[in-house]
């Protein structure tokens, strides 16, 4: 199939889009959540299990979280699209703010309800699902169309380096004055984002009012009516499916076969500058291919399943971790440009929203199939499979002509 004028990218020089007011309002805003939400994950877990002693526990809020931002993508999609993006983020960010800060006074009481944060983290969940895809239509809206790549860049930059220091700042806050300021600090943090987004001017698409069960067929058309899409996706879900396993079979080898929890800490640190440095890539570098060039370095995550299945030398394996996420680090401005470039600005949402679903979808997947293998025949067998899946799926992205030929 013949690429058509949408779907090729050949952006012109522009000055950086953070000379641009209302990009830079999002992006600082963008940020603040970012990092705030960067140190819930080790928060919330040593805050559940010294509450209550219990995995069940944690797995619980985990999936009050995880369950509702599934079902509701689609329909967050459809209406980060029929109505102002800007409006609905403010208000996903205003809903979060006080599920945090629930959670937050909470933990900070001392005795916490696990009701209340199941609720709490399901309604912040949900304002999760309608929050995702109005990412690309804000960015999409607040530049100018040759200043997308380099905006998609700042954002990804912006990205892994709050994932270096979140993990750091949860543990300062939990190891001082308890986790439940990690929850304050994030509640600020989407009030903050919050009162940025206010001030920002976002372009609005106006689309027909017409029934969801039509938006959604719409959008579902948009993905399907692109070969390159709709199968780099497959690759997309892939690959969180792989890490799904690698992050629930790798802490037990790093202790066994690598070291000890030292190891662990120092793979995912890699792979944390990893993400960083294939983001500062991408700022760089314009591929003549784009989509299959992020595909192909997306294909690298199989190097540490095989590695760690082999149970190879801690170096050689966190040297292969920290390469993987720079592939994960680089496909992600570089997807997020095509994809606003190519897709009809009215129907970005809704595209947006079934990339999140399909990708996270396969999440859970990982995490209940990999114990589940291990268990039966070994760890290496899951890990081995998942390189096999992962990397098959990347790599056969190129025998797609939509692929190849997306410039």
């Amino acid at each position: 199939m013949p690429a058509s004028p949408e779907d090729t990218l050949a952006p012109p020089a522009a000055p950086h889009p953070l000379r641009t007011r209302s990009f830079r309002l999002l992006f600082t805003g963008r940020t603040l959540s970012l990092l705030g939400d960067a140190a819930i994950p080790a928060a919330l877990a040593l805050a559940v299990l010294q509450a209550t002693g219990s995995t069940a526990a944690l797995a619980l809020v985990l999936g009050c979280a995880m369950v509702p931002k599934l079902l509701l993508l689609p329909v967050g999609g459809v209406v980060g699209d029929r109505f102002d993006a800007r409006t609905v983020a403010l208000t996903t960010d205003a809903v979060r703010c006080v599920t945090q800060l629930v959670v937050g006074v909470q933990l900070l009481g001392g005795t916490p309800s696990l009701a209340v944060l199941a609720v709490a983290e399901a309604l912040g969940g949900a304002a999760g699902a309608f929050a995702m895809p109005t990412v690309s239509p804000l960015v999409k809206g607040t530049v100018a169309a040759a200043s997308l790549h380099r905006a998609n860049a700042a954002m990804g930059v912006s990205q892994s380096a709050t994932r270096l220091a979140g993990p750091a700042l949860a543990g300062s806050l939990v190891l001082t004055v308890g986790a439940g300021w990690a929850f304050v600090l994030d509640a600020a943090s989407f009030a903050a984002s919050a009162l940025l987004l206010t001030a920002v001017r976002v372009e609005r698409i106006r689309i027909p009012r017409r029934s969801l069960r039509a938006d959604l067929a719409e959008g579902w058309q948009e993905v399907r009516s692109r070969d390159w899409y709709w199968t780099s996706l497959i690759g997309h879900s892939a690959w969180n499916g792989a890490a799904a396993v690698l992050m629930t079979l790798g802490p037990a080898i790093a202790l066994q076969h690598l070291g000890g929890a030292g190891t662990w800490v120092v793979l995912l640190q890699t792979g944390a500058v990893g993400f960083l440095l294939g983001a500062l890539l991408a700022d760089r570098v314009s591929p003549r291919r784009p989509v299959l060039a992020a595909n192909l370095g997306l294909a690298t995550y199989a190097l540490p399943l095989v590695l760690l299945a082999a149970a190879a030398p801690a170096p050689v394996t966190i040297a292969a971790y920290g390469i993987a996420q720079a592939g994960l680090g680089f496909l992600s401005p570089v997807w997020q440009t095509a994809v606003q470039r190519a897709v009809p600005a009215h129907a970005l949402a809704r595209v947006t929203s079934y990339d999140w679903l399909l990708s996270l979808a396969a999440m859970p997947l990982g995490y209940a199939l990999a114990p589940l293998a291990a268990s039966a025949w070994g760890p290496e067998v899951p890990l081995l499979a998942a390189a096999v899946v992962v990397g098959g799926c990347c790599l056969g992205t190129a025998l797609v002509p939509g692929v190849r030929r997306f410039r």
